[in-house]
């Protein structure tokens, strides 16, 4: 019986490598598939960058690796990709030399990069009162769209929570919201002028135009 060439068994070791990585991100670390695809394909781009400099992914060096990741810049990778490119990268070997498949981790030394974080942008107040401006409050549409705007801007609330208040999260006589965000921590928010004279517009009339009538709706906002 012949042997496999040593390329060959060497892919084959790589290939072997990844498919227990896979596996390790799925089921040990618990890790969604989509997280678990996104860190076994970035490995495969540093394993493809390495072959075609003659070198093994299993075998590579501190420096092979910063060679790549300085190719990524390179080509326009932006820092956030970088990092999750880094992070599945460091966790590719750290696992290796958990398993004890490689002496020394090459990553070790290497710095994950430090992003920036980004304010969220914002609309300005002039261009909220030009957005309801535009609202036609003669349809039953446009009153329930300016108490959603209203109560949005007025409350200080995520779409998701809007969009899950109830009518038991309005307390104190319709003075309060009693939101539970991310986590289901619960906030206590007061309406605002604005907001609670377009929110008890819509209840007192337009809503019913949406539930017909029915008392199940428990929703505050509802559509057709």
């Amino acid at each position: 019986m012949t042997s496999a060439p040593p390329q060959c068994a060497a892919e084959a070791d790589v290939a072997a490598a990844m498919t227990r990585f896979s596996t390790y991100l799925r089921i040990e670390k618990g890790l969604s598939r989509n997280t678990a695809v996104s860190y076994s394909e970035d490995v495969g781009k540093l394993s493809a960058y390495l072959r075609g400099e003659g070198v093994s992914v299993l075998s590579a060096t501190t420096d092979n690796i910063e060679e790549f990741l300085a190719s990524l810049n390179d080509v326009g990778i932006q820092p956030r990709s970088q990092a999750r490119i880094i992070s599945g990268i460091k966790s590719f070997y750290k696992f290796l030399k958990t398993e004890g498949s490689i002496a020394h981790n090459p990553t070790q030394l290497i710095p994950s990069p430090k992003l920036g974080l980004h304010l969220p942008e914002v609309l300005t107040v002039e261009e909220i009162d030009r957005m309801i401006s535009c609202i036609d409050m003669s349809t039953p549409e446009g009153i329930r769209n300016r108490a959603i705007i209203e109560t949005l801007y007025g409350c200080g609330l995520r779409v998701s929570e809007l969009c899950e208040l109830r009518f038991d999260s309005l307390v104190a006589e319709g003075e309060l919201l009693r939101i539970f965000g991310k986590g289901s921590k619960e906030r206590i928010v007061p309406i605002g002028g604005a907001a609670g004279r377009a929110l008890n517009d819509y209840l007192s009339g337009a809503r019913e135009s949406f539930t017909r009538g029915d008392l199940a709706e428990t929703h505050v906002f509802v559509t057709r």
